[in-house]
C-alpha cells in the first residue's frame, strides 16, 4: 500500500511545478538579499570613510595647537 501511495504521489504533476515555483521564488529572494547586502556594505564603507575623515579633521587642529610654542 505504501509503495502504491508513493508511486501515486510521484506521478502528481502539481508537485514538481510547485517545487519549481518555490525554487524560483527562493532564488529570486536570495538574489534580492545579496543585492541588499552589497548595498549595505557599500553604504557602510562610505560612512566609515566619512567618519574617518571627520575624526581626522577634528584631531588635526588640536594637534597643531599643542605644537605651537607657549
Amino acid at each position: 500500500m505504501a509503495k502504491a501511495l508513493i508511486g501515486h504521489l510521484r506521478s502528481d504533476q502539481r508537485v514538481p511545478s510547485r517545487v519549481s515555483l518555490d525554487n524560483q521564488r527562493l532564488r529570486r529572494r536570495v538574489c534580492d538579499l545579496e543585492t541588499l547586502v552589497l548595498q549595505v556594505q557599500l553604504e557602510n564603507d562610505r560612512l566609515r570613510l566619512e567618519n574617518e575623515r571627520l575624526v581626522a579633521e577634528r584631531s588635526t587642529p588640536a594637534l597643531e595647537s599643542e605644537m605651537l610654542p607657549a
